[in-house]
């Protein structure tokens, strides 16, 4: 389960097929060096875009 406190390349690593749903809300998280050290929560403030709406999304995209 993905949660707001994971650090996004972490997501990434583990979950590459929540890729497309980075995608989908238009976060190019997979080509930010931050990506390594930034949280959902903070990547997900940053670009405006709701955490709530992207931590289902995500949930929803694992395998």
């Amino acid at each position: 389960m993905i949660t707001q406190d994971m650090i996004i390349a972490d997501i990434i690593r583990q979950h590459p097929e929540t890729l497309p749903v980075f995608q989908q809300f238009n976060l190019d998280c997979y080509e930010c060096q931050i990506a390594d050290l930034e949280t959902l929560e903070h990547g997900a403030g940053v670009h405006k875009v709701a955490i709530g709406e992207l931590i289902d999304a995500l949930n929803r995209s694992l395998k």
